[in-house]
């Protein structure tokens, strides 16, 4: 039986997310992202379409390595201004049911201890459906805006990341038992105070001597979301995650990836289906190939170069201001996204240049659009899930809210009459929807904490 695919819209709380420059584009409504009612009717539109979820990225620092500055992102919207994307949960939670929300948050600038609170609360108000996106941060902006010389190293990061992971755990899994929660009006005893533990962690990073402020909401844990596809990164993947986000590239690149992680998730003790692997996808479409080639070329033509290589550089590490189009861009050991870096190099060779990096980004990113008919698009997407061993695709968006009325008025229904794509929700926490539990599984590394005082 064919696996069902997956949707997440993947989107920023700002005005220019992946594909940079659309935002000119006139059709696009993404200048509205400061307004509750864009977020609302937008959580509305999704779960009408029937997508699983909305995956928001984040970013807590400026794109400043393009020039050494960051004027460029500020002309052309890199990001920037940018909004926080937790804020914008609990309203498109009220208009919604089923619809789940992925939140990218940097755990180096989050106190765990109120972070821990922030997102229990957010499970509660969406009755569980939130997943949180690990990340360690890339932009040394981030890291000056809070009093830092810059961020630290790669891998030093992720061992960072594993120290807070631990410290989540034993908040969330181990400080309020099951039962702790008595609501006794009788004999006026809300909880049970045997049944309420202090955490208490003294590690290289932090130290903490508390107990949860959040009575056990209805996941405990949030989905854990992870981005990283680096070898430390993947090892943080293994270790941690239930879903895999992997920039989109060759499918064979993209497999490989998969396949590495559920194997190191193997040998930690978990089950290949632990994990769910979302690609990262552009699609621009239409009723016939020509109709799609044609908004191609309309979007096209609002693509920003410029801010293409603003986000580049920061991702990548590298300012390719200072580089001609067809000079060698020297790559060295970045402190940015590895994984983005070693991608780049699989798809362009070892020996960049801009100008090749701009061959490939041509809608303003990155990432190489799917173009073509709803019926091509449904068979690419199909074939990526065969052939690559993902479990769906976190949608960039090009031109809000068009691009998504695309995928769900033309695409889903063609993956619906081939079994592909559900018809209807099922029941229960976004976990509960992906792997059947409304806890973490038993073999995951945050089980051994639920006894932990």
């Amino acid at each position: 039986m064919a696996r069902e695919i997956r949707f997440n819209a993947f989107d920023m709380n700002t005005v220019g997310h992946i594909q940079q420059g659309l935002w000119a584009h006139p059709r696009d409504q993404s200048h509205r992202y400061a307004e509750l009612h864009y977020w609302t009717d937008y959580a509305r539109k999704l779960e009408a379409g029937l997508f699983d979820g909305i995956f928001l990225a984040d970013v807590v620092g400026v794109n400043d390595v393009y020039g050494g500055s960051a004027d460029a992102a500020i002309r052309g919207a890199v990001q920037l201004p940018v909004n926080d994307p937790m804020m914008i949960v609990p309203a498109m939670a009220a208009v919604t049911q089923h619809l789940a929300f992925g939140i990218t948050v940097n755990l180096t600038y989050e106190p765990p201890f109120l972070f821990a609170r922030r997102m229990s609360t957010l499970d509660h108000l969406t009755g569980g459906r939130i997943g949180w996106n690990i990340v360690t941060g890339y932009l040394d902006s981030a890291a000056k805006a809070i009093g830092l010389d810059g961020i630290a190293a790669h891998d030093d990061r992720y061992d960072l990341a594993d120290e807070y992971m631990e410290i989540m755990y034993r908040l969330w899994e181990g400080s309020w038992e099951d039962d702790a929660v008595l609501f006794d009006r009788a004999n006026r005893i809300y909880a049970d105070a045997a049944k309420v533990h202090k955490i208490h962690h003294e590690g290289k990073q932090y130290r903490l001597d508390a107990m949860h402020l959040c009575a056990p909401s209805p996941q405990r844990t949030p989905v854990l979301y992870q981005a990283g596809s680096s070898t430390r990164g993947r090892q943080f993947a293994a270790t941690h995650a239930e879903c895999v986000f992997v920039n989109g590239q060759k499918v064979e690149g993209v497999k490989a990836i998969v396949d590495d992680i559920r194997s190191r998730a193997v040998t930690y003790g978990r089950n290949e289906d632990d994990l769910q692997v979302f690609v990262g996808a552009t699609i621009v479409t239409g009723r016939t190939e020509k109709e799609a080639r044609e908004k191609f070329e309309d979007y096209r033509a609002f693509a920003s170069s410029e801010g293409a290589l603003v986000h580049a550089a920061a991702s990548l590490g590298i300012d390719f201001s200072k580089y001609d189009l067809d000079e060698p861009v020297e790559t060295g050991k970045s402190s940015a996204i590895v994984s983005n870096v070693e991608a780049m190099t699989r798809t362009a060779g070892p020996q960049w240049t801009k100008r090749k990096l701009l061959e490939q980004m041509v809608l303003g990113s990155r990432q190489a659009p799917m173009v073509g008919s709803a019926e091509q698009i449904a068979d690419n997407l199909a074939a990526w899930m065969d052939e690559a061993g993902v479990d769906g695709f976190n949608l960039s968006r090009t031109v809000v809210p068009e691009c998504f009325d695309d995928i769900i008025e033309l695409v889903i229904p063609i993956l619906q009459e081939r079994g592909l794509y559900k018809t209807a929700y099922s029941d229960g926490t976004l976990r509960e929807k992906l792997f059947g539990t409304p806890r973490l599984a038993d073999r995951h590394v945050a089980a051994k904490y639920r006894t932990a005082r």
